[in-house]
């Protein structure tokens, strides 16, 4: 009996670690339930806390200054470029020695990468194309404008550049696979980088012409209904009218990059997406192209036109360097769709951006990556920090740190729909959010005793609050518990039918390694009185309530 027994519990432990060693090795991939989203790594829901280098530190002597930030950060994720001409300097000879030293370091430093491919264009030029290619324009056409000449942008219908191209692509991906398929170090990969061209429409030199005076695909009349009533069918120009030069360049370039991420998944499946620049997500109604940004990039206004040139391309991301709290909140209200994850894998470093952690880990995002994140002496102020060192990543490494030990527990709750988030806005007004049976109401630059009506002759105000920089994540966990961490904010909340209600119990604390959640005190009294009070220092609360 002893003997089967332990036959027994032998068994189960193989069975067990079988299990463990196989969700370890499940590729990474997107996936969707209920219009909602997750990044699956090594088989559970996982959200990148991520940075991203500056563009110049993708060399192995320059990574020293990117993992010291990194870890500053408590980032778990490192998004990198891998450029076209650091692989393949001289055509058919690769080199991989970078990505070596770039996979075997963030193991030792137990992070996750995510790779951007710097190829045919990076934010919409062709500066990191091997010079073989750059300066070739009878192999490798550019663009011409409406007057033949040739512009500084590569054709997506040049038919030699996206073969090259591809074949880097598809060597790089074989060459992950190689080195990482069994520890998937690498769990996704940008395909090139806010593409589009500024000033240009798009391509009329005459291949391009031809195709533009063709029936628009039936693919894209699925996807994308004119703005204007014109015709159901006919040609670029027929069917959308002043929209046409934006909508036809922003089926060139989808299905170029169609090819190589179609060619890239072959070999290795990993999850793609893009990212770009953006338009004005404010503009209502959305108007044709004006010379008013990269057209033919993954705007807001051509995510269907991708979704049906390119469909081995997951999502489109927005990269965000405009600190208005409106439009900030409008783009992500025109990114995160039922068709779309939202992730932001690029977004300005500056202190005004530091409350947008909040908000987009709130609202359910697979991922966050400010850029800038390592310590070359390079700012790229004014889009940026105008710091190279720990005051700019410490702002971040705060809010990571507290999400860092539930970043599991986060990644399955936002899955599940139950995750909210809000940034404090520019006009520094309260904000509420509506909840499953509760309503949160959260106010800014409060002291953390009293209420303003108490004390109206008191006129300090709160120390690092001259700026907006509060924020709040929440997740629902249960009918009338909640995990909620923030900064600078003071956090109540109500039953939604008005049932009076109050808090059961408020512990401030964390969730260990297994997921165990760890008390480190009981708020009450002073502490609860007057809401949740969140200063400069971001904890985790969990929280209770009941109705009386």
């Amino acid at each position: 009996m002893k003997r089967s027994t332990r036959q027994l519990v032998v068994s189960l432990s193989l069975m067990m670690a079988a299990a463990g060693a196989a969700a370890a090795s499940e590729i990474p991939q997107i996936v969707k339930k209920d219009g909602r989203f997750a990044l699956m790594v090594d088989g559970a829901p996982f959200v990148i806390l991520g940075g991203q280098a500056q563009n110049s530190s993708n060399y192995p002597l320059a990574l020293n200054k990117v993992w010291a930030a990194i870890k500053d950060m408590h980032a778990n994720t490192l998004e990198i470029p891998v450029a076209w001409e650091q692989i393949e300097q001289v055509e058919g000879k690769f080199d991989f020695s970078y990505v070596d030293t770039l996979v075997a370091e963030a193991r030792k430093n137990k992070v996750k990468l995510v790779l951007l491919w710097f190829g045919t264009w990076k934010n919409t030029g062709p500066n990191y194309v091997p010079e073989w290619v750059k300066f070739n324009n009878a192999r490798f056409p550019r663009m011409l404008d409406k007057d033949g000449k040739n512009i500084y942008c590569l054709s997506p219908q040049g038919e030699e550049t996206l073969k090259a191209d591809k074949k880097a692509f598809v060597a790089l991906m074989a060459h992950i696979k190689k080195i990482d398929e069994a520890q998937r170090t690498v769990i996704m990969m940008q395909v090139e980088n806010e593409v589009g061209t500024y000033g240009f429409a798009r391509d009329y030199a005459p291949k391009a012409e031809a195709q533009f005076n063709q029936p628009v695909p039936q693919a894209v009349l699925d996807y994308k209904k004119s703005p204007v009533a014109l015709a159901r069918s006919g040609t670029w120009k027929q069917v959308y009218g002043d929209y046409a030069d934006e909508y036809f360049h922003a089926y060139s370039i989808a299905s170029y990059i169609e090819e190589i991420a179609k060619a890239g998944r072959a070999v290795y499946n990993l999850p793609m997406f893009v990212n770009n620049a953006l338009r004005d997500p404010l503009e209502s109604p959305v108007k044709p192209w004006k010379e008013n940004f990269a057209s033919g990039g993954p705007t807001y206004d051509v995510i269907d036109i991708y979704r049906a040139a390119a469909p081995h391309i997951d999502f489109a991301g927005p990269d965000v360097y405009g600190p208005e709290s409106k439009k900030f909140t409008a783009t992500l209200d025109r990114f995160q769709r039922k068709d779309n994850p939202l992730m932001v894998p690029e977004m300005s470093n500056a202190p005004e951006y530091v409350r947008y952690t909040f908000q987009v880990l709130g609202r359910g995002a697979i991922g966050f990556a400010p850029f800038g994140i390592d310590y070359a002496d390079y700012s790229n102020f004014p889009l940026g920090h105008k710091a190279t060192d720990k005051t700019m990543t410490e702002p971040f490494g705060k809010i990571y740190a507290a999400f860092r030990p539930m970043e599991r527990q986060w990644a399955k709750w936002a899955f599940e729909g139950r995750t909210y988030g809000i940034a404090e806005g520019d006009d520094r007004q309260p904000q509420t959010v509506d909840m499953k049976g509760w309503k949160a109401t959260i106010s800014f630059r409060e002291w953390q005793f009293g209420e303003q009506k108490y004390f109206k002759d008191v006129k300090d105000l709160p120390a690092g609050t001259e700026k907006p920089n509060g924020g709040v994540a929440i997740a629902q966990i249960g009918e009338n518990e909640f995990i909620i961490i923030g900064q600078r904010a003071r956090v109540k909340i109500d039953h939604a039918e008005g049932k009076p209600s109050m808090w059961a119990r408020v512990e401030e604390g964390r969730y260990d390694a297994s997921g165990k959640w760890i008390m480190e005190r009981n708020w009450n009294g002073d502490q609860t009185d007057y809401g949740l009070n969140l200063t400069g220092n971001p904890v985790v609360l969990k929280v209770k309530l009941g109705t009386y």
